[in-house]
């Protein structure tokens, strides 16, 4: 059978590369987003929608609309995120901080609230979310976006107890720093909060990891269709870094 496999945000950056994995590996891939330039230059082998991940109506008439077409999913990426403001804790404003928290934790909480009953029903099926290696450590100058994507990893492995008796796996992938047009954004707000060129950010960043470089999105995206896989079949409640191993997480720069 076919895998048919839903990936939030998946019409650019790490979600349209989960989505060109998935195709290349003989799957049928349906892709939300809130960019419609993006979801207007999908190809045909990826459908897309534009789903606010944060709007809970939407995503559970959407859910129901999958269901009608597709009679089910067997994989949910629940990729959707935003790097939020870039500040000191004292400077971050609370609007900002929930917006943050809002697509980065609510999003996957509403995204396995509504599509996972397909897996739970099924019997079968995988969810993984898109979490960071800030979720591990922290990130100075990113709170929102930190606690967000800790709380993700908490969501991932809950998820993980909850819906392992129904036969389905679910796992968080812990992206470091990407090669990308967020991370160019990241970068430039981490180098004028800091006083720094963003030079200086970009090669802190690679320099603090035991590879000595930057990941690209396909290597996350390779890693997600690897944990959809039956290779991985035992493979749940796991939060795997894509990262090349962060050996200082706030390297001096």
């Amino acid at each position: 059978m076919t895998k048919r496999v839903l990936i939030t945000a998946g019409a650019s950056g790490i979600g349209r590369a989960m989505a060109d994995a998935f195709v290349l590996a003989g799957a049928r891939v349906w892709v939300t987003d809130v960019d419609a330039k993006a979801l207007a230059n999908l190809p045909e082998a990826i459908r897309g929608d534009m789903v606010d991940v944060t709007d809970e109506a939407a995503m559970e008439a959407f859910a129901k609309r999958i269901a009608g077409d597709w009679g089910g999913l067997d994989v949910i990426c629940a990729n959707a995120g935003i790097k939020g403001p870039t500040g000191r804790i004292e400077e971050i404003d609370l609007k900002e901080w929930r917006d943050c928290l809002a697509v980065n934790l609510d999003g996957p909480f509403l995204t396995v609230k509504h599509f996972g009953p397909m897996l739970r029903q099924a019997g079968q099926g995988v969810v993984t979310f898109t979490s960071s290696t800030a979720g591990m450590y922290g990130f100075p100058y990113r709170s929102p976006y930190a606690a967000a994507k800790w709380g993700v990893i908490g969501l991932m492995k809950t998820a993980a107890m909850e819906f392992g008796p129904f036969g389905i796996r679910c796992n968080a992938i812990l992206p470091g720093s990407v090669e990308g047009g967020r991370m160019d954004a990241v970068i430039a707000a981490e180098a004028r909060a800091k006083g720094i060129t963003e030079t200086a950010v970009r090669t802190g960043y690679a320099s603090g990891t035991a590879l000595g470089q930057m990941s690209e999105a396909k290597d996350i995206a390779a890693v997600a269709v690897f944990l959809a896989s039956d290779g991985a079949r035992m493979i749940s409640g796991q939060a795997l870094p894509v990262d090349g191993f962060t050996i200082n997480p706030d390297p001096q720069v």
